[in-house]
């Protein structure tokens, strides 16, 4: 068996990808894929006249690797020269154009697969070119030969993402009227002995060289240790699987963040569309808002091999999004990208974004996917804010911002009537307030609820819009209803923990504990952080199928979570009674009665359809010593 081979060397690093990539491909996805592997195979071809490597290829990027800087430079000039004869030939408007960056530093080679801290600069790099440029870093300007007929303007120090020290660019280009510089053969030639006194003083050069290569590489070395799939909290999905972190906030003002929130949710949702990718709910990737995280930690927390993080700036009019798509197992950046657009163009980039990724991971599409994934939301960008600050209230649940919420989403159908989500929002708004004892008239507020829901499903058929219906008829008792709108959210979003999740309390409460047990498990693997009133109803199905340890290691792996959480304590000293462990019911029996002192255990259990599930709770809270 041949073994995984891991090396780290110094080098000359060009990436180069194709400008505006996506659009290309939504014109004409057979062509734009035919012209762009054309244009890489001749670049593949000058690269090996330069004495370079093509490394990798895939999709619409291309690494290769270099001994000499001269080379790389020429190499990618001579490939933009021929390139742009060979693009004003094409016709019609798939033009597959090549910009390039090319950077010197530390890389680390495995199983044919080269990445490190050099491959992200270049990349890096090569996002600060212009379509058909090449941008190259100091240390390789300052690597080429004044000889070369090359024009280098410096774009001044450039603030990289992953590097803590700014890093200057340089512009390359040919010289006006100079021709692109021929192949220079790399010969290695004998050389005469030289005296002793010029073998001592080449020694001790090579010493100072060999401790600055090492004080190098040290430098240049990546901190990335790749997260071992052997040592994940969950296995690995049999499909792609993602976790997308909260986006940072780069705008300086902190009333933006319910904005870089909304575009990481958005991101997400569409995503958690598509039938072929796993994708970790939002209710787990905030919790690493705001924390100093590494995406193999990620990774290994939440089981999945892939990590996008972003940033977004949002100044004026003007939006500013930086992503980069991480595999957590090599360490390899996968992809790159920065964007600069008015605020109007927002869905576009997130679209671009989203098919960006799909495509990158090789995800299996469907027409009907893709209809859903990109339909516009609504065209009013007031209305979307409005929105945005709608969800933002709604999160905090609050008797007041709740209705801060209400008042958001009212604005946001006000401006635009069409907009399905907003009605969604809405109606969340009146199932919360029935939820938390905040209205007076809960009947009302639920049928209010019903209504808004139905009005945004004859808008567009949504996921958010059928659990929202399910809540209300879970609530009413209405069971078999409820089961069947949330087979169809979870048609039209298969990553959708919360669907997943109230179908195992309407499982739960209907009395099909084995089926409630699959989908509370199921939500669980989405959403490792899922709400403690979910956990308690699955330590609840273990209970009520004797499984008294898995009940009893739900609960209190979530204490810590919520230790002053009532119906924790309710459902844990039923479990410990059951499970014959006395001085522990016993202590809990003392927190219920601390926690709610007006507790009755005729009152729990009463949405159970079957009597003897309420039944078998209440045997194991009497045990306890609970009236």
């Amino acid at each position: 068996m041949v073994e995984n081979r891991r090396s780290g060397k110094l080098a000359v690093i060009l990436h180069a990808d194709i400008a505006g990539s996506t659009t290309l491909v939504q014109q004409d996805e057979h062509l734009a894929h035919e012209r762009i592997q054309d244009a890489f195979r001749r670049f593949g071809d000058t690269i090996n006249k330069y004495h370079g490597q093509v490394r990798e290829l895939r999709g619409d990027a291309l690494l290769a690797e270099f001994e000499r800087a001269s080379d790389a430079v020429t190499a990618a000039l001579a490939f933009q020269v021929d390139h742009s004869v060979y693009v004003a030939q094409l016709t019609g408007s798939i033009l597959p154009i090549v910009r390039v960056g090319i950077a010197m530093g530390e890389v680390v080679v495995a199983d044919d697969t080269m990445t490190g801290a050099g491959v992200v600069l270049a990349q890096r790099v090569e996002q600060l070119a212009e379509p058909g440029g090449v941008c190259i870093t100091a240390a390789i300007h300052e690597s080429l030969p004044k000889r070369l007929p090359f024009d280098q303007d410096s774009l001044g120090e450039q603030q990289i993402k992953g590097f803590d020290e700014p890093v200057r660019v340089y512009r390359v280009a040919l010289e006006q009227g100079k021709a692109v510089p021929e192949v220079e053969k790399i010969q290695q030639t004998e050389s005469p002995s030289p005296p002793r006194r010029l073998i001592v003083a080449f020694a001790a050069v090579a010493l100072l060289v060999v401790g600055g290569v090492v004080f190098w590489l040290k430098l240049w070395s990546p901190d990335f240790e790749s997260a071992s799939v052997v040592r994940m909290a969950f296995p690995l999905p049999d499909k792609p699987s993602i976790a997308v972190l909260p986006f940072d906030n780069l705008s300086g003002d902190r009333e933006q963040e319910y904005f870089n929130d909304g575009v990481t949710n958005d991101i997400i949702t569409d995503l958690s569309k598509f039938s072929s990718l796993f994708v970790i709910a939002s209710n787990s990737v905030f919790a690493y808002k705001g924390k100093p995280v590494k995406v193999q930690d990620v990774s290994k927390q939440l089981g999945v091999r892939y990590v996008l993080e972003g940033s977004v700036q949002r100044a004026g009019e003007k939006v500013r999004i930086n992503v980069q798509l991480i595999d957590a197992t090599t360490g390899g950046h996968l992809w790159a990208e920065r964007y600069h657009r008015d605020l109007e163009h927002l869905f576009a980039v997130q679209e671009e974004i989203v098919q960006t990724i799909v495509a990158t991971l090789a995800v299996k599409l469907t027409r009907l996917e893709l209809e859903r994934v990109f339909a516009k939301p609504t065209s009013n960008l007031e209305a979307y804010d409005y929105w945005l600050r709608g969800q933002g209230y709604l999160a905090r649940t609050t008797r007041s911002t709740n209705m801060e919420a209400r008042q958001m989403f009212q604005r946001a159908v006000e401006l635009d009537p069409r907009y399905a989500s907003a009605y969604v929002g809405l109606g969340w708004t009146y199932r919360k307030a029935v939820g938390h004892g905040w209205t007076e008239f809960p009947n009302q507020a639920l049928q209010q609820a019903e209504d808004l829901a139905q009005k945004a499903l004859s808008l567009e058929e949504s996921a958010a819009a059928y659990r929202l219906l399910a809540y209300i008829y879970l609530l009413r008792g209405q069971y078999d209803l409820a089961i069947h709108v949330l087979e169809r959210a979870m048609e039209l979003n298969p990553s959708d923990w919360d669907s997943q999740a109230i179908l195992g309390s309407v499982m739960l409460y209907s009395g099909r504990r084995d089926e409630a047990i699959q989908a509370y498990e199921t939500a669980l693997r989405f959403n490792p952080n899922t709400d403690i009133d979910r956990l308690v109803e699955l330590g609840l199905a273990y209970y009520l199928e004797k499984r008294y340890d898995d009940a009893i290691r739900t609960l209190e792996q979530n204490v810590g979570r919520n230790p002053d959480h009532p119906f924790l304590h309710i459902a844990l000293t039923a479990a410990y009674a059951q499970a014959n462990r006395s001085e522990d019911a016993t202590r809990t029996v003392a927190k219920v009665r601390r926690l709610h002192p007006f507790f009755e255990v005729a009152s729990f259990g009463t949405r159970f359809r079957n009597a003897t599930d309420q039944a078998s709770i209440a045997e194991g809270l009497h045990k306890a010593g609970l009236e």
